[in-house]
């Protein structure tokens, strides 16, 4: 056997770790501070950087650069904890309608249903988007799914791919009479939630970015308003509110973790939405442990009986040398795409195109759809991949599937068609170009013996 038809075992996606994290690790430990300290202070100042810039190598330490960039990134101990402060932020609650598609994880919804909020489910268009294929909610059905209950619409940038923000800022602007901004000042939270919708004054689009840091698009427009003209936006500084995840699977990774960032409002200061998440990822304690070490500054208050999901000077020390490598980490992924979009090409199989001339993917997961198979088929597929050492995956089961969320798909079968037929690829930095070349020989094997049967 050849080296490339050679069995291999071929994980789905391990997290890609250096000698540099191990070595900011050991020093976080050794250091003698490893819950929140610097080292997070740090790396939401870099990320902020990144998002607005596309740089990783921003020199955060100077007074101009602190000036600018801190307090406009908090990281938190998962994307989930994210998007939950978001919309807590944003004041959604009981009563409140948020507006999610029906294709994609359960975070993107558990987090409304935490705040009290009842989710609405949208279906995605019929084989996604025409020219990315990526499982894009159907816009029309968004547009009609928005009551005066609405406060928030999920977006998830799927894959790494950037959603048709200029659509939906559309629909939410078209929709803007009917918006009914709460009115509550009874205590920090409600105040400045009631002050923020005011602020926005429609639908809020709150970006479940789990998959996208680093992606861009060209927009006419952002949750701050119409652009001059069209220009190329990081995923961050387009929608309203935005989460991040940077679970060991996603291609920068802090172990577990995520953050959260938002765009500038007018009349409320970026510091003042900061202190807040603080608050509530701190059971509203209005000093953190590293504040409480100067002296004679033991006393502390609790402003509101909050939640507990800060991230570790450990976590961050992780993720500060990941971002000194994720340029390159991008790259590498490039490079693998080009040969599976070379045997999608050879097998007719549709798959998601990452990048067009008007948005660049974070290239995060490699989504295929076999044509003309049945789930059962989908499913062998899986297996025989399996069998040869090639783990694969399914992304997504749509969440109205799920036991908890019904577990009826027939008011959406776009989603259900989209995922009968769908295999997620095994796409990592640590795959060898040989075991890419395996995967794409295993997949040509495999696909040729089910439909054969």
């Amino acid at each position: 056997m050849s080296e490339v038809t050679a069995k291999r075992t071929i994980s789905f996606s391990p997290p890609d770790i250096s000698e540099l994290e191990i070595a900011e690790v050991t020093e976080a430990l050794r250091s003698g501070w490893i819950t929140t300290g610097l080292r997070t202070k740090m790396l939401e100042c870099r990320l902020a950087a990144y998002i607005e810039t596309g740089k990783t190598d921003v020199d955060c330490t100077t007074n101009e650069a602190i000036k600018k960039y801190s307090q406009r990134v908090v990281c938190l101990n998962s994307a989930t904890a994210a998007e939950e402060l978001n919309l807590r932020i944003l004041g959604v609650r009981e009563g409140d309608e948020v507006i999610v598609p029906a294709y994609t994880y359960t975070a993107s919804a558990s987090a409304a249903i935490h705040c009290g909020a009842t989710v609405k489910f949208v279906d995605i268009q019929k084989d996604g988007d025409p020219i990315t294929h990526m499982p894009e909610m159907d816009y029309d059905a968004l547009e009609a799914a928005i009551t005066e209950k609405t406060k928030a619409i999920i977006t998830v940038d799927l894959g790494g791919l950037v959603c048709d923000y200029d659509w939906i800022f559309e629909i939410v602007e078209r929709k803007r009479s009917i918006f009914q901004p709460m009115d509550d000042h009874s205590n920090p939270l409600a105040d400045l939630s009631s002050r923020i919708q005011h602020a926005i004054g429609r639908v809020a689009v709150v970006a479940d970015c789990a998959h996208s840091l680093g992606a861009s698009r060209i927009v006419s427009r952002t949750g701050a308003g119409k652009l001059e003209k069209p220009e190329r936006k990081y995923c961050g500084e387009i929608a309203d509110f935005t989460s991040y995840s940077f679970h060991a699977v996603k291609n920068f990774t802090t172990a577990e973790g995520g953050a959260s960032t938002w765009l500038p409002l007018d009349g409320i200061e970026s510091t003042e939405i900061y202190k807040m998440y603080q608050l509530l990822s701190l059971h509203g304690q209005n000093k953190d442990a590293l504040a409480k070490t100067k002296i004679g500054a033991w006393e502390y208050d609790i402003i509101g009986p909050w939640y507990k999901c800060n991230m570790t000077d450990i976590m961050a020390a992780i993720g500060l040398r990941q971002l000194d490598r994720y340029l390159r980490l991008l790259e590498r992924r490039v490079e693998m795409m080009k040969k599976y979009d070379a045997v999608c090409a050879e097998l007719d199989i549709s798959h998601m195109v990452h990048h067009t001339e008007f948005m660049d993917s974070s290239n995060h997961l490699y989504l295929i759809r076999v044509p003309g198979i049945t789930v059962e088929q989908r499913n062998e597929i899986i297996e025989k991949m399996a069998e040869r050492g090639v783990a694969t995956n399914v992304h997504y089961k749509p969440l109205p599937m799920m036991t908890a969320y019904g577990k009826d798909c027939s008011a959406y079968p776009n989603s259900y068609d989209y995922y009968h037929n769908l295999i997620t690829l095994p796409f990592h930095t640590l795959l060898s170009d040989e075991d890419v070349d395996y995967v794409c020989e295993t997949l040509k094997e495999v696909v040729k013996e089910v439909k054969a049967c």
